[in-house]
């Protein structure tokens, strides 16, 4: 999964997601006798699409306090869990319209901080005696400079919050005061002259089944008004804990951890809860999947779930990065039994000075090369990671990288080095040279120049880099790569290139947005992306742009005898981008809901030919008339809209031959 962006709130920027959040109290001078003492926690994902993302870390904590018999009693708990792209007074229309809380609590990362600062000064107009408290591992061990920047902010919770919660609450409930909270391990406070103080710091909880399932105990909402289960996808931690400390990562705090597990009972039944509301993507939150004995269990019990519900068909994950026999068998078993995933190769980089830095030298993933081979011989999706930026990096290693791995896998996700707090690379700044800037919407560190990376260096992968991730990360093309490479002689990056300088040339109208979005995306933020990648997906005028680009920039450039192929080939990638809209004929297929395009006939049999040109055979560029029926699993837009390119592929068109069945009987709806 994604290591340098916020793909998920699930990963390095979520960390584990029970010790994302915590929670707050309010001073005892406010308490009215008899009445509930009301806590708020927030949340806001960062994509802006028609779901919501999963509010895993406010359900644990909700959950630790309905398994309290005290706070069961004297607290209400309620979750406010917001979209990206809500504006602050939005938020604090919903958070503030009504009754105000005594405690707010957020979930604190480095895209909605900003926003969470605003919405603390709005409530202590609203509720001075209140308190605000910051969790999560943007603010976590970061105390002195959270409360230079938000002085409204009361408490900051360090490392898990879990138990952490309960007993500030109960404080809260005993009236003692915010500013003497040495009591509780794990936070850092103000004291009577506002001096910041850390307390001890608590130590990781190793049984991890006394947390109550948010699922389990109902603490969070699984379906909405109508009954439908309302999150892009299901998160589930099976554990939590990495034995790595790579110098990029604060993974949920928990680098250089043993890892501990979840128990195979809870997670089987929080399986069954996902599979009964036809959940059909769950993602795991741990940083290796695939390392323990217990995930080859959960996948034998995702497995008889499947068997026995029909869902769910997908299984995300951040796979480990060293990989055993245990990752292959569980490779294998998912394959049989037609469990979708997407097997990432988390690389980061393939500079051998890079990497001595990242302090990633000892990792088996670097021998990724017969791994490649393995997953490509059994048909399964691969696709790998790199970050731009790394102190070692330079632009010729990244580019010749970023070209000898698209010759191996389905795509690649590019992502800009950030400086996380607590992170080795943050922490050692002066050693490596790195200069950064803060983002404009957000607030995290922007790597500008390091001893191996000058500004015009930056600038000019930055380029590079924003088209990458639209067109081959997100997958807006993805068969074209091969056969441009096999018969014009372009690699992908030169296919790329040759894009952005169409784009920033043409006269084109249909190019306008794409230039305008390209020209904010310097620094990695998510919602340039994704305008150009929702654009391409789901405008007539972005497909338009792209035929366009194809005609004028790509076909004079191969030769005569190869453009008729070419040209099918660049046809049937446009077919099978997904389908936005569900203007289509819908039939039913195993529980899911899918338009179809039928009768689509092309000049050559592409399918065919690509799958030799995978196999390294040669292939017959004769014309040969070939139906196609296209089948388009439906809700594509929440998954174009995430910029999410590991749930975006669950979506594009699956071709048939032009009259044979999908999956099983089928029936127009």
């Amino acid at each position: 999964m994604r290591v340098q962006r916020g793909h998920l709130p699930i990963h390095v920027f979520g960390g584990n997601y029970g010790q994302a959040l915590l929670h707050c109290l309010a001073d005892g001078s406010a308490e009215v006798s008899g009445a509930q003492l009301r806590v708020c926690l927030v949340q806001q994902g960062v994509w802006d699409m028609p779901l919501e993302s999963m509010p895993l870390a406010s359900g644990y904590l909700k959950a630790m306090v309905l398994d309290d018999p005290r706070l069961e009693r004297e607290v209400s708990v309620e979750i406010c869990n917001f979209r990206g792209g809500k504006t602050h007074g939005e938020m604090a229309q919903q958070l503030f319209g009504g009754e105000t809380p005594d405690v707010l609590a957020f979930s604190v990362l480095g895209w909605n901080v900003r926003a969470f600062g605003a919405l603390a000064e709005t409530f202590k107009q609203l509720n001075p005696d209140g308190w605000v408290v910051f969790g999560g591992t943007h603010v976590s061990s970061q105390a002195e400079r959270t409360f230079a920047l938000y002085p409204q902010v009361d408490v900051v919770v360090n490392g898990e919050g879990e138990l952490t919660f309960p007993e500030l609450v109960t404080a809260r409930l005993d009236r003692v005061a915010r500013t003497d909270l040495g009591g509780i391990l794990g936070i850092s406070w103000r004291d009577a002259a506002g001096r910041p103080v850390t307390n001890e710091e608590r130590p990781r909880i190793e049984n991890l089944d006394i947390i109550p399932s948010p699922f389990l105990t109902g603490a969070i909402d699984l379906v909405d008004e109508e009954g439908r289960f309302r999150y892009d996808v299901a998160l589930i931690e099976t554990n939590r804990g990495c034995p790595y400390k790579c110098a990029f990562c604060y993974w949920g705090g928990a680098v250089g951890q043993r890892v501990r597990a979840f128990s195979r009972e809870r997670l089987k039944a929080e399986l069954e809860i996902f599979a009964k509301h036809d959940v059909h993507t769950v993602v795991a939150c741990d940083a290796n999947f695939g390392m323990l004995p217990i995930d080859r269990e959960l996948v034998e019990d995702l497995v008889e779930i499947k068997e026995q519900f029909g869902f769910p068909r997908a299984f995300e994950a951040s796979w480990a990065k060293n990989k055993s026999k245990m990752f292959y068998d569980i490779v294998r078993r998912m394959k049989e039994t037609g469990l979708r995933s997407s097997f990432t190769l988390a690389l980061q980089t393939l500079s051998d000075d890079a990497l001595t830095a990242m302090k990633r030298r000892n990792m088996k993933v670097n021998d990724w090369r017969d791994l490649v081979t393995w997953l490509n011989k059994e048909g399964l999706d691969c696709y790998a990671e790199l970050i731009w930026g790394a102190p070692g990096e330079t632009v010729e290693s990244f580019m010749s990288g970023y070209d000898e791995l698209a010759e191996h896998v389905s795509r690649i996700a590019v992502y800009p080095i950030m400086l996380l707090p607590n992170t080795d690379y943050a922490e050692n700044k002066e050693l490596h040279g790195i200069v950064t800037v803060r983002g404009d919407d957000d607030d995290f560190e922007y790597v500008l120049a390091h001893r191996t990376m000058s500004f015009e260096d930056n600038n000019h992968v930055q380029r590079f880099m924003y088209w990458a991730r639209v067109m081959a990360e997100n997958a807006v093309l993805r068969h074209c790569w091969l056969p441009l490479r096999r018969l014009a002689g372009w690699t992908q990056s030169q296919v790329l290139i040759s894009l952005a300088d169409w784009v920033d040339s043409t006269e084109s109208p249909d190019a306008v947005p794409l230039r305008e979005a390209a020209a904010k995306a310097h620094g990695g933020g998510a919602p340039a992306y994704a305008i150009a990648i929702g654009y391409l997906f789901s405008d007539p005028a972005g497909r338009r742009a792209l035929e366009r680009w194809w005609s004028e920039a790509v076909v004079p450039q191969v030769a005569p005898e190869h453009r008729a192929f070419l040209d099918s080939v660049f046809r049937y990638d446009l077919l099978t981008q997904p389908v936005c809209d569900e203007v289509l004929p819908q039939v039913q297929v195993d529980g899911c809901t899918y338009s179809v395009l039928a009768g689509v006939v092309l000049d050559h049999n592409v399918p065919a030919s690509l799958a030799l040109m995978r196999a390294g055979e040669e292939i017959d560029l004769s014309p040969q008339s070939t139906a196609l029926d296209f089948y388009y699993r439906t809700g594509a837009l929440n998954a174009v809209r995430s910029t999410n390119h590991e749930e975006i592929v669950h979506f594009m068109g699956e071709p048939r031959p032009a009259g044979t069945l999908f999956g099983g009987p089928l029936g127009l709806s």
